[in-house]
């Protein structure tokens, strides 16, 4: 599942890439949502476990051709290979350590917000439920990431 937002008319925007893993299509669906309604123009990628996330970061598999991302939303609880071990994997690798890992999960556990961290996750944002924080809060990823934030250069 692919989805892009258009930059204003008379803007020129330079596409953001960005990697999505999460297991759950509600929330695929809602953040899609959020995203389309920004003025960042992005393509969002979407996978939907640890392993699969793992193969589209080292271009693997059916992702041999995937673009590297310029930021990274990371559920922690999935089957297969858990965000957290994938959020090791991406930090010790050289290749991958520089793109921006946002922890979007519903985990409130204050263990998982202290491993992420000194796994040098970027953010730690636990979904909201209501349908408008959770609007709010990936426009908030959005805002600081791709509009605040200068992001490392594009590398293939």
């Amino acid at each position: 599942m692919e989805g892009s937002s258009v930059a204003p008319a008379g803007e020129k925007a330079d596409l953001v890439d960005i990697l999505y893993v999460e297991d759950n299509p509600a929330d695929v669906y809602l953040t899609e949502q959020a995203l389309n309604e920004i003025r960042v123009t992005n393509r969002l990628h979407v996978v939907k476990d640890g392993e699969e996330a793992v193969d589209f970061l080292r271009r693997q598999g059916a992702h041999a051709r995937a673009p590297r991302p310029d930021l990274i939303l990371l559920d922690l609880n999935m089957p297969r290979k858990s965000g957290l071990e994938v959020l090791a994997e991406i930090k010790a690798d050289p290749q991958l350590r520089g793109i921006p890992v946002v922890i979007l999960t519903s985990s409130r556990s204050e263990e998982d917000i202290e491993r992420s961290y000194d796994l040098h996750a970027n953010c730690y944002v636990t979904k909201p439920l209501d349908l408008e924080e959770y609007f709010h809060a990936v426009r908030c990823v959005e805002a600081l990431y791709l509009s605040v934030v200068k992001l490392p250069p594009k590398q293939n």
